[in-house]
């Protein structure tokens, strides 16, 4: 459920299922080529057209495998 409060200007923003590459780069904190190469290999990504979406549920599930 991805929804925006408004609390008297103030916005709250929930985590996002689906963001652009650079969007997610910047939301985990990686390069734009990692994220984009982590993505694919995750098979979390999604193509529309020239737009390429990435899950990041999916992402994260593929994450947590290589926790230390």
């Amino acid at each position: 459920m991805n929804e925006v409060a408004n609390n008297k200007g103030n916005q709250k923003q929930l985590p996002r299922k689906f963001v652009r590459y650079k969007e997610g780069a910047e939301m985990y904190g990686m390069g734009l080529s990692k994220f984009q190469e982590i993505a694919k290999e995750a098979h979390a990504t999604y193509k529309l057209n020239q737009l390429i979406l990435v899950n990041t549920e999916i992402l994260d599930e593929y994450l947590e495998l290589y926790r230390e």
